[in-house]
């Protein structure tokens, strides 16, 4: 019987495994894995190289579907949801953020930001709205006609946090976001997802390896050879 779907968390696993077919060889990357991530936290899955943490945050993002198990990600059994309808959950309910950050960069900060709205159909009004504001919100309205090789590591990463929360999500990922950058603008990008996660009640599930990043955790999900070793709740801040 499928378990009943909890409101106070984001993401549900139940006894959830996912098997990759490597030309004919079974890989089980996650094996069994039974947790919760509640709501509005900052939690991060952490582990090794090869513990199973992308696999999990692509399950998570519902860009992989478990092999056996339950997992319901914003409300949402995604188990029971056609191909299209889950590219449309995706897309209404979760957003990205990555290390390399992704920028289209024929597009300047105010179009790649503008992006995720014109693909919901915003009309353009409201798209420049609140493009704008959350242009505003990270601090980059006088670098909005600039062009992704017109910023440095920093300015990029907060279009892309920006571009991420544009639509409003419920969930963002984030996968090693602050790797590329150095300590003290890693930590300017942290202190900007907390403000933004306060601002605008969105959870941040995180792949990291940053003790930085790590260190601001209220959720810890530790994973080992694509099980979940450790959960730790709390964090320094």
């Amino acid at each position: 019987m499928p378990s009943e779907i909890r409101s106070d968390a984001v993401v549900q696993f139940r006894n959830v495994s996912k098997v990759y077919d490597d030309e004919g060889l079974r890989v089980t990357a996650v094996k069994g894995v039974t947790f919760d991530i509640p709501r509005n936290r900052f939690a991060m899955i952490v582990g090794p190289s090869g513990s199973g943490k992308t696999t999990l945050l692509n399950l998570v993002g519902c860009i992989d579907t478990p092999t056996t198990g339950q997992l319901s990600v914003c409300g949402q059994d995604v188990g029971r949801l056609t191909d299209n309808a889950i590219a449309d959950f995706r897309s209404r309910n979760i957003a990205f953020v990555f290390q390399n950050f992704n920028l289209l960069p024929v597009l300047t900060a105010y179009e790649n930001v503008e992006y995720p709205l014109m693909l919901l159909g915003t009309s353009g009004p409201d798209r420049r709205r609140q493009t704008m504001a959350m242009l505003e919100s990270v601090g980059l309205v006088e670098q909005k006609d600039h062009r992704p090789n017109q910023l440095s590591g920093g300015q990029k990463q907060r279009v892309a946090i920006a571009r991420a929360l544009v639509k409003k999500p419920s969930l963002v990922l984030a996968d090693e976001p602050t790797a590329n950058l150095d300590t003290r603008t890693g930590a300017e990008i942290i202190a900007l997802m907390h403000k933004v996660q306060e601002e605008h009640s969105v959870s941040f599930v995180f792949s990291t390896h940053d003790p930085q990043l790590i260190s601001h955790a209220d959720e810890t999900f530790v994973i080992r050879d694509g099980e979940l070793a450790e959960h730790r709740a709390g964090g320094s801040n």
